[in-house]
């Protein structure tokens, strides 16, 4: 896996070999596939690159990779734990504080796979039960990603941040499955992990959001994710645009939203979403109405695909796919984002450290 790449033109694994030659021809021209990140360059630009520059492009592609991750360190321990090894915020054997950190790990581009799993749960003699299971664990959903604007944050300075890499970004990437509902987007919220956060937090903001970020780190991704009653995040100071209707949106944190899942970020339309909707009431939030209904949004969220727009300009009056794909095409024509599928499935972190060495047979 390690001397593996997945090229998506043929949808399958194929020798790292072949795609060292396309680079030495064309460079990352027309390379179609599963990746971290995408990347940019000629020929003549990798011919000239050091072999550790080289393997580190490579490590982009190769299907068993290194990169950052979000893990669960348990420091009196010394080492990384499964979900299932914490409980409460502690590790299960000793009773030690368990905490979020980003640490280099070991991983496999088993997301590269998601379709072809989804596809073969057809083929499967399997009861319905568990074929849904297996579906909703693979989490296939179309949108779009889409790109806001960071008030006031120009490319290439920002006067918070010391990391030159982040100080170049000045807006904020989110995937949704509604961009039908983006005039209804009224703040954004970020995952406490998410790297813009250090760039954007102001310094009269930068004392809540760390303690913030801190409470979080002791809380597993399950926990997050099971935790929907308790609502809580703080503000970074700073503010996005609107692409559309071109007003500015405060920017949160919260850990109700995941770095794992799409970008760590999303665009909060709280009239149509229960989590948004919470949040708005908790922090005094704009809710705005932008699918047709009877129900008071600003006591309950409604999320219907079976209705019509509402006060959102040129969408008004559509239905749901008329207004999805036309919203998209707005995107795309605005040179700000594009429809995309995403998967709710991860890559598997196989670099815990255990005595016993790490179980990967079923991969494989």
């Amino acid at each position: 896996m390690f001397h593996s790449w997945y090229n998506k033109d043929t949808d399958k694994a194929e020798s790292i070999e072949t795609l060292i030659k396309h680079f030495e021809e064309k460079g990352s021209l027309d390379v179609n596939a599963n990746q971290n990140e995408e990347l940019n360059f000629t020929a003549e630009e990798w011919k000239e690159a050091s072999e550790i520059d080289k393997e580190d492009i490579l490590l982009n592609y190769r299907l068993a990779y290194r990169a950052e991750t979000t893990v669960n360190w348990c420091p009196a321990l010394g080492t990384v734990l499964a979900n299932d090894e914490v409980k409460d915020g502690k590790s299960e054997r000793g009773g030690f504080p368990v905490y979020q950190k980003k640490m280099m790990q070991w991983s496999m581009r088993i997301s590269a796979y998601s379709e072809r799993l989804l596809q073969g749960l057809k083929n499967l003699d399997w009861p319905q039960p568990l074929k849904d299971s297996q579906e909703y664990w693979i989490g296939k959903s179309q949108g779009a990603q889409v790109k806001f604007l960071i008030d006031g944050l120009e490319s290439g300075d920002s006067e918070n941040s010391n990391d030159d890499q982040q100080s170049t970004i000045n807006y904020i990437e989110v995937f949704t499955t509604r961009p039908d509902t983006i005039f209804g987007a009224t703040f954004m919220v970020l995952a406490p992990e998410n790297p813009l956060v250090e760039t954007i937090t102001t310094d009269a903001q930068k004392a809540e959001v760390e303690n913030y970020i801190e409470e979080t780190s002791k809380k597993t991704e399950r926990d997050r994710m099971a935790d929907v009653k308790n609502v809580s995040g703080a503000f970074t100071g700073s503010y996005a645009i609107n692409p559309f209707s071109n007003e500015k949106m405060p920017i949160y944190i919260s850990d109700y939203v995941l770095m794992g899942y799409g970008t760590g970020a999303v665009m909060a339309v709280p009239a149509h979403d229960e989590r948004d909707h919470r949040f708005a009431k908790k922090f005094n939030l704009e809710i705005k109405k932008v699918v047709e209904t009877e129900e008071d949004i600003q006591e309950k969220s409604f999320d219907s695909k079976d209705s019509v727009c509402v006060n959102s300009d040129f969408l008004n009056g559509l239905h749901y796919n008329e207004a999805k794909a036309l919203i998209i095409d707005a995107i795309e024509k605005k040179g700000i984002g594009h429809g995309t599928t995403n998967y709710r499935q991860r890559d598997a972190i196989f670099s815990r450290q255990r005595y016993w060495g790490e179980p990967v047979s079923y991969l494989l």
